[in-house]
């Protein structure tokens, strides 16, 4: 079992911290149970959506009545934005009808703009900690005279500490969003991450692996090893946001093959030529999607849709719509001829897209492209 601080990292002595959404969801768990027994809590012990208990101590725990409230405080690791120190606070009520209801409150972001594959209306908690909240909370209530409950997530200086993100440009407003896929904050951004992508690519020559395959995440690897099975373990590769970085190491250490597996949105700025691919540092380009879109064959008002897109997932909805699915195929191939350039055609790129669910939406291979 891991606890909620002093977590050891990717590199020796950094620490991962753990996302808004696995605070939320050991804080409604928290509050769930305090419900149940009375009792107020300083600790609660949740499964986070990795598959790892972690031990999460309480900032508050709370009962009024059939009203209980528990916080924690959001620890970002060695790599802190803007959530870090946020109070992530879970209100449950508890009721006699199945299902868990969940609410955004005050410094949770609601959703104004479509493409980001939430409700829009709804408040902006992302599906795997939605998943992940419900687990926890169904866990407490199993065998219990309660068959399910209310939950309201608030974040009580949200909407301040949006203002240092580009969710109002997204759409989100109002608050933060409740984020993560895995539960657990991994530090791309500091040069710790960036020297155990260096390492993990030497790694990897080291152990005879000709080809290494780059993912942005865990989501993405998971389903790119499913993809690629004849590929040993120490092939795949989170190079984060750097993709460059990556690139340029695995040209020192001679690999053969580089497989690349993503979604939309980083596949798309790759497209445009970033090497770097972290949302401050660039974003995604809607003229140049429009253009691509044009190629195969889509209308000037679809062209201008997309030139106003709030995100390449809204961009992918647009584009499918329209019948115009072969979006994401062009896509991966521009990425190809992006890497090669970037590469000096020293190594062979093969680019995969899949969805948010590990669908394949397109493949490409440099073989098959007229470079």
């Amino acid at each position: 079992m891991q606890h909620a601080i002093n977590k050891s990292g990717p590199d020796k002595g950094l620490r991962t911290g753990y996302t808004t959404g696995a605070c939320a969801a050991a804080a409604a768990k928290a509050a769930t149970r305090a419900l149940l027994y009375g009792e107020r809590l300083n600790h609660i012990i949740a499964t986070i959506p990795n598959g790892e208990r972690v031990e999460f101590l309480l900032h508050r725990c709370e009962i009024e009545g059939n009203i209980a409230r528990c916080s924690i405080i959001k620890d970002g690791g060695d790599d802190p934005d803007c959530t870090h120190g946020a109070e992530i606070i879970a209100e449950v009520e508890l009721n006699q009808e199945p299902g868990v209801a969940l609410q955004g409150g005050i410094g949770v972001a609601q959703v104004t703009k479509p493409g980001l594959g939430l409700e829009v209306g709804g408040p902006a908690i992302n599906p795997v900690p939605r998943q992940n909240i419900t687990a926890m909370v169904q866990e407490e209530l199993e065998d219990g005279p309660y068959c399910g409950a209310t939950i309201k997530i608030t974040v009580p200086d949200g909407e301040e500490r949006a203002k240092k993100t580009i969710n109002a440009r997204l759409g989100l407003m109002g608050g933060i969003s409740i984020l993560g896929t895995t539960g657990i904050v991994l530090p791309y951004s500091t040069a710790a991450f960036i020297a155990s992508v260096v390492q993990s690519i030497a790694l990897a020559a080291s152990e005879g692996e000709p080809s290494v395959v780059f993912t942005t995440g865990g989501r993405s690897e998971q389903y790119a090893m499913k993809l690629l099975p004849s590929i040993g373990e120490s092939g795949f590769i989170q190079v984060g946001d750097y993709i460059g970085i990556g690139i340029r190491n695995s040209i020192r250490q001679k690999r053969k093959r580089i497989y690349i597996v993503g979604m939309m949105g980083k596949l798309s700025k790759m497209a445009d030529g970033r090497m770097m691919t972290h949302a401050s540092a660039s974003e995604v380009n809607m003229l140049m999607l429009a253009e691509l879109a044009a190629d195969i064959g889509a209308s000037q008002e679809i062209c201008d849709q997309i030139r106003k897109g709030n995100t390449a997932r809204h961009v992918l909805e647009i584009c499918e719509a329209s019948g115009l699915i072969h979006i994401t195929q062009r896509i991966c191939e521009e990425v190809i001829h992006k890497c090669h350039k970037f590469a000096r055609g020293l190594i062979t790129f093969d680019v995969t897209m899949v969805s948010f669910t590990g669908e394949v939406l397109a493949r490409a291979k440099q073989e098959e492209l007229d470079l």
